[in-house]
C-alpha cells in the first residue's frame, strides 16, 4: 500500500506485508511476520510499551496527524479490506463498522482462490496449507484460520448429504475429530488440521452441503478458529512443494486401490472427476476413510 510516507519508510510500497507501525511512519522498516495478529505480536507489545512510557508516538497518534482520506482504517492497513478511511479518529471501540467487520463480515466472506495447481484432476490452491487427513487451513489476518476439506477428499467420497459441524466456542486440538460427513448410510470423521477456538461456522455449508463439493476452497469453507499460536499451528502442516509431492503420492495410492477393484487404468494421463466412490462401487468406504482421512 503506497502512502505519503513511502520515501521515509525504506520502500514500504514494495513490502507486501508492512507492519502497521511502519505504515504509520513510526518504524522505518518492519514487515509483519505474525499474520497481522497484533494481539500476540511481541514487537507490537514492545512498541506499545514505548508509546505508553512517552518514548515514542503510538501508531494511532501518528495516523491522527494525517488529513482526511490519508487516515486509513486499520483493516486496510492490515490488508483485510481495500482502502477505507477511518471516521472515528482511531477509536475502534466506537466504530460500528469495526464491530461488524470483526463479528460478521470477515468470517463469512471467503475469497475463492484463482491461482490453482491441478494434479490428475484434483485442485490445490496456492497459499493454502494442507493436513494429511485431506483438510486445509488458510490463515486470515488477526489470528484467524479458515478450515475446510480438500478437493481430493470431496471428489473421492462424492456429494455429501450433510456435514456435522462443530459448535461455536468449542476448542479443538490438532488431530481431533473436527466434524463429520454423511453420504447416504456412510459416515466419515474428519480431523481438524489445526487447533483453536471455533469462532464462526459456515451455515451455508450445513444447509447446502453441495456447496462444499462445488467450492471447497471458497464458499464451501466449514468453520474458522482463532489461535494464539498461528506459526506453531501452520508449522505442522504442508504447503507449497511439500503439499504437491504429498498429493501426487496420494493419487498413486488411489490409483493402486482402483486397479485392485476395477483393473488397470488408462495410461493416457486421464484426470479424475467427481464422485469416484459412487462410480466405483467396488471401493470400500471404510478403507477409503482410513487410508486417506486417517480416521
Amino acid at each position: 500500500m503506497a502512502t505519503k510516507n513511502d520515501s521515509k519508510s525504506g520502500g514500504m510500497a514494495k513490502d507486501l506485508n508492512p507492519c502497521i507501525w511502519m505504515q504509520a511512519g513510526v518504524a522505518k522498516k518492519k514487515s509483519c511476520n505474525n499474520y497481522y495478529d497484533c494481539t500476540t505480536c511481541k514487537y507490537d507489545l514492545g512498541m506499545k510499551k514505548k508509546a505508553d512510557s512517552g518514548k515514542q508516538i503510538s501508531w494511532q497518534d501518528a495516523m491522527r496527524k494525517r488529513e482526511g482520506l490519508d487516515r486509513v482504517c486499520r483493516h486496510s492497513l492490515t490488508n483485510r479490506i481495500m482502502n477505507r478511511a477511518c471516521a472515528y479518529n482511531y477509536q475502534c471501540s466506537d466504530c460500528d463498522f469495526d464491530q461488524f467487520f470483526e463479528e460478521v463480515w470477515a468470517a463469512r466472506n471467503a475469497v475463492t482462490p484463482s491461482n490453482m495447481d491441478h494434479i490428475k484432476g484434483f485442485n490445490m490452491p496456492k497459499n493454502y496449507c494442507f493436513h494429511n487427513g485431506h483438510t486445509w487451513a488458510k490463515v486470515e489476518s488477526g489470528g484467524y484460520i479458515r478450515i475446510g476439506m480438500d478437493d481430493f477428499a470431496l471428489k473421492l467420497l462424492g456429494n455429501a448429504d450433510g456435514f456435522d459441524l462443530p459448535l461455536m466456542g468449542k476448542e479443538l486440538n490438532l488431530g481431533d475429530i473436527g466434524w463429520g460427513m454423511k453420504r447416504k448410510d456412510n459416515l466419515a470423521d474428519i480431523m481438524s488440521p489445526v487447533g483453536g477456538v471455533i469462532v464462526e461456522v459456515n451455515s451455508d455449508a450445513r444447509e447446502k452441503p453441495a456447496l462444499v463439493n462445488h467450492e471447497p476452497y471458497g464458499e464451501g469453507w466449514l468453520f474458522m478458529v482463532h489461535t494464539s499460536d498461528i506459526k506453531g499451528s501452520i508449522k505442522q502442516l504442508m504447503a507449497d512443494d511439500d503439499s504437491r509431492v504429498w498429493m501426487n503420492d496420494e493419487v498413486n495410492i488411489l490409483e493402486d486401490m482402483i486397479e485392485d477393484v476395477a483393473g488397470p487404468m488408462a495410461t493416457d494421463g486421464g484426470l479424475f472427476s467427481d464422485d469416484i466412490y459412487g462410480k466405483l462401487p467396488g471401493l470400500d468406504w471404510e478403507k477409503l476413510t482410513k487410508t486417506f482421512l486417517k480416521t
